[in-house]
Parts: C-alpha cells; structure tokens; sequence
C-alpha cells in the first residue's frame, strides 16, 4: 500500500513509461492480496483476454489488406517491367513489335516473345501481351487476389497502368 502511481511523469512528459507502469501496477497489485493469496481473479484474467481478441480482431484484417496491396504492387511492378522490356525491343528495332511472335502468351520466360525481350516475372503473377503494330495491352493479375478487382492493364497507347478491374 506504500507504493504509488507514476502520475507526475506522465502529467509532465505526456507519456508513459509502460515498465515502469506495470511494475507498479503489479506492486500495487501484489499490495492488496491478503495473506495466502497468490495470482489473478478470474475477472482479471477475462478482461485481460477479452482485451487481447479486441486487438487481434483490429490486427488481422490490417495485416491481410497489406497482403493484398503487397500482391497488387508485384503486378503493377512486373508490368511496368515487361513494358519497359517491350519498349527496349522496339527502341532496339527501330520502333517496331513486329518481329515479336506469340499475342496472349504468358510473358514469364525471359525469352518468350523474341531473344531481345528480357522479362521475367514475380511468382504468382501472370502477365499476358496482346501486341499490335502501333502498341501494346499488357495484362497482369496475381493468383492470390480473388477478390473482385483482379486484373490491371498497361495500354501503351493510353499512356500506362489502368484501373483495377
């Protein structure tokens, strides 16, 4: 009962020391046991846990969306990739994807549209390539996004990435 709350620190700082908290805390604690006691009640050990779940409930789904915005980049990464590929062909080619053989196929081999067009891709990721005379649609998607808006497109006429769609 002679131990006290750190009150004075945190009105001064506007923080508080959590060891110092919970030393405290467990001191006071351990103050008000009477002779024989030992432990927690279980009302204490039930706040305590209802406490946990709370923050878990708020951690989980934080954590999946940046799983998700994770696989979202590594699409938009590899496409502006193959894009950057695509260009240094035609750059190469005197501005020509004519040469390059294979519209709608699975760019991941480095060597899948022509030798010149170096792309490999990111693992779980497929990006497709519809190649005309004047450009290109490049399609991406990943295998673990199965929500709703899947797939993203890099037009080359358009002047990039789109939407999600």
């Amino acid at each position: 009962m002679g131990v006290a709350w750190p009150r004075s620190n945190f009105l001064l700082t506007g923080k508080i020391d959590m060891n110092k908290f919970f030393n405290t805390a467990i001191a006071i604690r351990k103050g008000e046991l009477k002779e024989g006691q030992k432990g927690f009640t279980l009302i204490e050990l039930l706040v305590v846990v209802i406490i946990i779940g709370i923050l878990a409930a708020i951690a989980i789904p934080v954590f999946l969306n940046q799983r998700e915005a994770a696989w979202r980049s590594s699409v938009e990464s590899d496409l502006r990739n193959a894009a950057l590929a695509l260009e240094t062909y035609a750059t190469t080619n005197n501005g020509s994807w004519a040469d390059i053989a294979g519209n709608g196929q699975v760019l991941w081999d480095p060597n899948a549209l022509a030798p010149d067009v170096v792309f490999a891709g990111t693992a779980g990721n497929t990006v497709t390539a519809d190649i005309t005379a004047n450009g290109y649609v490049l399609t991406g998607s990943n295998v673990n996004i199965t929500a709703g808006l899947d797939t993203l497109q890099y037009d080359s006429n358009n002047g990039g990435l789109g939407d999600w769609q």
